[in-house]
């Protein structure tokens, strides 16, 4: 296991080296670059990319949509900078970078990035790490929650569902999941807006923010009780969204085992159902489930928050991510993807590392 364990986290190098590189040549040959940005800025042709949650200066940073776009990131010469001094677009590109050959800023780039040096924004005139971890807070507590919950009703409600099989509790729950797969999560989030947040009916639920105003006045059991408050509603959104291709997964797992010769063989040595269940079927069946746990875990965090965050005016990663394509702030692109994808990849082997867990027969060196 030990050999297998140094494999993966060597293949790890490679794997992260070719996601950066596939994605910095995407990035360089796509128009509007931060040059066009601060040009488009200069010219007062830049409009917002998105409507600011808080009150920082990113919001200011425009899509520059309505400037000429240059053929290519490191061009001399920029469409939409007609008219303006040379030396100026030189300091731009130099303040950018842009000064030096493509190869020459991917490998700076790859160099600081070994230290987890992720730079400073072009925009936001803080440090990639500094915004990373201001924005953490939210995408964690939506991402853990969400994930938790989701298991949490996903298994047992799939187990039972695979038990009862054919029952009217099974037909009217496939129902139900039915809804949650036909409606996406920022739909019920903006239901759940109507209904609860002072949108047409009752205003019981926050809108606004992870913690209360004044969150720091407020005593320890005060404090949870606030930040319970305001997760409410999202959490809600997402694990409505969520919990529907889980339960299926489960139920069908737990069918394939449940039709086996070693379960109809426990039954008939006279084996308790609950034993047959638990103490049998659970551990195969459950093997690909709760090792997905990682992955689904950095899919809620990282892909499925967006919406949400708009909607509840919740300034998380899935925002910075967002506004930093469009902006084409490329230290957060750039920093966000190596760490994002570095813990995705180890995720990935400790999802492989529960298998074992779960399942001590499996021994990945025996498998030559």
């Amino acid at each position: 296991m030990l050999a297998y364990i140094i494999r993966r986290l060597l293949l790890i190098v490679p794997t992260l080296l070719g996601i950066m590189v596939i994605n910095f040549l995407v990035v360089q040959t796509a128009p509007g670059g931060p040059v066009e940005q601060l040009l488009a800025q200069i010219e007062g042709t830049a409009v917002s990319a998105t409507s600011r949650i808080s009150g920082d200066t990113a919001g200011e940073q425009g899509t520059a949509a309505d400037a000429p776009a240059s053929s290519s990131e490191g061009s001399q010469t920029y469409r939409g900078a007609r008219g303006l001094d040379p030396e100026i677009i030189a300091e731009i590109e130099a303040e950018f970078g842009f000064d030096k050959p493509v190869w020459e800023r991917f490998w700076l780039m790859l160099g600081n990035y070994a230290t987890f040096d992720f730079g400073e924004s072009f925009f936001r005139d803080q440090r990639v790490v500094d915004l990373v971890l201001d924005k953490m807070p939210v995408s964690i507590s939506l991402g853990l929650w969400t994930t938790l919950l989701v298991y949490l009703i996903s298994i047992p409600l799939g187990i039972r569902k695979a038990v009862m099989d054919g029952s009217n509790f099974d037909i009217w729950t496939s129902g139900v999941v039915i809804v949650g797969y036909a409606i996406p999560g920022f739909l019920f989030a903006i239901l759940l807006v109507v209904l609860f947040a002072g949108g047409s009916y009752w205003d019981i639920f926050p809108l606004r923010g992870l913690v209360s105003d004044n969150w720091d006045e407020l005593s320890w059991p005060a404090k949870i009780l606030d930040y319970f408050w305001h997760i409410t509603l999202p959490v809600i959104a997402m694990v409505i969204g969520g919990f529907a291709g889980l339960t299926m997964l489960t139920k069908n797992s737990f069918l394939e085992e449940i039709n086996k010769q070693y379960v109809v063989t426990a039954r008939a040595k006279g084996l308790e159902e609950s034993r047959v269940l638990y103490g049998h079927v659970f551990r195969n069946a459950m093997l690909i489930v709760v090792a997905g746990f990682p992955s689904a875990f950095v899919s809620i965090l990282f892909t499925g928050s967006l919406l949400i965050e708009v909607i509840f005016s919740l300034d998380g990663l899935g925002l910075l991510g967002f506004e930093a394509a469009i902006n084409r702030d490329y230290p957060i692109m750039f920093g966000t993807l190596f760490f994002f994808t570095l813990l995705g990849l180890l995720l990935n082997l400790l999802g492989d590392l529960m298998y074992v867990v779960i399942d001590p027969r499996i021994d990945f060196e025996s498998r030559d």
